[in-house]
C-alpha cells in the first residue's frame, strides 16, 4: 500500500513539474471505423475464400499528428490491416498532401498484419477502397485540425509471446516454434501528454505476426485487444499499435481468440510498465526535444529473374531531435533487421532506434541475406538477389545521416 500510495504521489509530482515546463510539441489524434459493412473476404490466409460471418472486434483506423515549434510536421496512420498497399498508399499520399499540404516523407502508414481483416484490394469491393481513402483522409484532417500544446516522453518494456517460427530440420527450415531462434521482444512506446501533463495518447509497437487466430471474423488480434484493453483502462486516451519487424515472429501459443486475448493483455501490460518507468523517475528526464525532421527515399532491390523490373523500396527516417530515430520498412522484414539497425545505429550518444516494418508498401517478405541463405517460407516470397539486405540497411545509414548531421 505504501509503494502504491508513493508512485501515485511521484505521478502527481510529475504532472505537475510537466504543467509547469513549456509544450515543446503540438499533437492531435483521431480514429475512424474502418470495418466493412458489407461481406468480404479476409486477408491473410490463402485457404479461406468465404467471405467473414461477423465481427469480434471493429477494425480502426487512426491518425495521430506531431508538430514542433518550427511548424514541421508528420502524421502516423495505423491500420488493422493486412498490410499497405502501394495503392492505398497513394491514394491517401495524395488525398493529405493536396488537402494538409503534408509531403510524402512526413506520412507514415503502418498496418498491424491482422490476418482476420479484409482483402480490400480485390476490384469488387472498390467502393470499400474508396470508402477506407476518404476515411483515412480525414481522419488526418481531424488529428492535424485537433492538435494542441503537447509533451513527448519515450519507454520502453518488454513482452515475451513472441517466438522465432523458424525451425532448421533435416528437410530444410519448416514454420515451427523455435525458442532458439532470434527475437526482439521489447516494447517501444511514445507518450504523449497534453501541456497540462495529462495522458492524452500511446503509440506502441512489437515486432510479431498478428497471427493468434484464423477464423471468419473480424479481429485486431493481439494487436486490436491491446489497443482496447489501454483504453478501457485509460478512458479518453487513444492508443496505436505500430507493427515492428515481425516477418518471421509468430505469437505462441496460438490458434483461438481467446489467445488472441491474452497476448494482447500482455502487451497492454508491457505499455503500461514502460509509462511507470516514466512515473518513476522525473518525466521531464525522459522527454523528447525538436526539432522534427523526416526522410523517405525509395532503393532498388533487384530480383534473380530477368522478367522482372526492379522493386522500389521505401526507406523513411522520422527524427526527433537527438532523443528518438523512427526508422520504417516496407514489407514483411524479418527480425534481423532490426537487430542490426539496433547494433549499428544504437550507441549511447545517439538517438533511441525504434524500427517498424509493414509500413508504406506492402507485396510480400523481405527476408535477410541469412534467410535467405537458409531457405524456408520467408526466403521464397519472391526471387530476390542476396544483395537486397545491404541494399537497404546502407539506405538506412544514408538517411540517418541526413537527418542526424545538423543537430
Amino acid at each position: 500500500m505504501k509503494i502504491r500510495i508513493l508512485v501515485a504521489i511521484i505521478a502527481v509530482f510529475n504532472v505537475s513539474v510537466l504543467a509547469q515546463e513549456k509544450a515543446l510539441w503540438k499533437a492531435g489524434v483521431a480514429t475512424a471505423v474502418i470495418t466493412p459493412e458489407k461481406p468480404m473476404r479476409m486477408s491473410g490466409y490463402g485457404t479461406r475464400i468465404k467471405p467473414a460471418t461477423g465481427k469480434d472486434q471493429d477494425l480502426f483506423g487512426k491518425a495521430l499528428a506531431i508538430e514542433d515549434q518550427k511548424g514541421n510536421r508528420v502524421v502516423f496512420i495505423t491500420l488493422d490491416l493486412i498490410g499497405v498497399t502501394a495503392e492505398l498508399r497513394a491514394a491517401v499520399e495524395q488525398g493529405v498532401r493536396e488537402k494538409f499540404k503534408l509531403p510524402p516523407h512526413a506520412l507514415v502508414m503502418n498496418a498491424s498484419h491482422t490476418h482476420c481483416g479484409p482483402a480490400y484490394g480485390r476490384p469488387e469491393v472498390k467502393d470499400y477502397f474508396d470508402g477506407l481513402v476518404k476515411k483515412l483522409v480525414a481522419t488526418v484532417g481531424r488529428a492535424i485540425e485537433t492538435s494542441e500544446p503537447a509533451h513527448l516522453s519515450y519507454a520502453h518494456a518488454k513482452c515475451g509471446f513472441a517466438m522465432n517460427r523458424r525451425t532448421p530440420t533435416n528437410d530444410g527450415f519448416v514454420n515451427h516454434p523455435n525458442p532458439k531462434g532470434p527475437v526482439d521482444h521489447s516494447v517501444p512506446v511514445l507518450r504523449v501528454d497534453n501541456a497540462e501533463g495529462k495522458l492524452k495518447a500511446v503509440l506502441f509497437g512489437y515486432a510479431c505476426h498478428n497471427t493468434s487466430v484464423g477464423f471468419l471474423r473480424w479481429l485486431g488480434d493481439y494487436a486490436g485487444f491491446a489497443q482496447q484493453y489501454f483504453e478501457a483502462d485509460h478512458p479518453g486516451v487513444t492508443a496505436m499499435f505500430l507493427m515492428g519487424c515481425g516477418g518471421d515472429q509468430n505469437p505462441y501459443p496460438r490458434g483461438t481468440a481467446e489467445w488472441a486475448a491474452k497476448h494482447g493483455r500482455s502487451l497492454c501490460t508491457a505499455v503500461e510498465a514502460a509509462l511507470e518507468v516514466t512515473q518513476r523517475t522525473l518525466r521531464h528526464q525522459n522527454q523528447i526535444q525538436g526539432p522534427l525532421k523526416s526522410v523517405m527515399e525509395t532503393v532498388p532491390l533487384e530480383f534473380t529473374t530477368k522478367d522482372r523490373d526492379n522493386f522500389d523500396y521505401p526507406v523513411q527516417v522520422i527524427q526527433f531531435g537527438n532523443d528518438l530515430s523512427m526508422i520504417t520498412l516496407g514489407n514483411e522484414v524479418v527480425i534481423d533487421y532490426v537487430l542490426r539497425l539496433k547494433r549499428e545505429l544504437g550507441k549511447k550518444e545517439e538517438p533511441v532506434i525504434w524500427v517498424s516494418g509493414y509500413s508504406n508498401v506492402y507485396s510480400g517478405y523481405i527476408p535477410s541475406k541469412r534467410v535467405l541463405l537458409e531457405g524456408g517460407y520467408e526466403a521464397r516470397s519472391r526471387p530476390w538477389k542476396d544483395a537486397l539486405e545491404e541494399r537497404i540497411i546502407t539506405k538506412v545509414h544514408e538517411l540517418f545521416g541526413k537527418v542526424n548531421k545538423s543537430k
